[in-house]
């Protein structure tokens, strides 16, 4: 049977550092969800697959190929497969990544 879960409360805030937990974990794809203290972040990077980042709550700016997205509570974006993209904590938040490999 499935499970409901509570998506924010999966994932919890650690002061100084970034916190990943992987729900799925397939051929095709995966689901991580991301806690941010404020000002911590994600260096700039490239991933082979498409990925989609949705900020559950707080503020993060996601630098995609040098242009700066601010995302808030609710707010997501798509960063193509190849792009040079990195992530910062305008305030602490947490974020569900879809990366896509099928």
């Amino acid at each position: 049977m499935p499970e409901i879960m509570k998506t924010e409360k999966l994932v919890e805030y650690q002061k100084g550092a970034v916190v990943s937990r992987t729900l799925i974990n397939k051929p095709a794809g995966t689901v991580t969800l991301f806690s941010f203290d404020k000002g911590e972040g994600l260096s700039e990077h490239t991933a082979p697959y498409d990925a989609l980042v949705q900020v559950l709550n707080g503020k993060a700016e996601v630098m995609i190929d040098g242009d700066p997205h601010n995302l808030g509570r609710g707010d997501m974006v798509i960063m193509p497969a190849n792009s040079i993209h990195a992530l910062r904590a305008v305030e602490r938040f947490k974020m569900m990544l879809v990366m896509v490999k099928g």
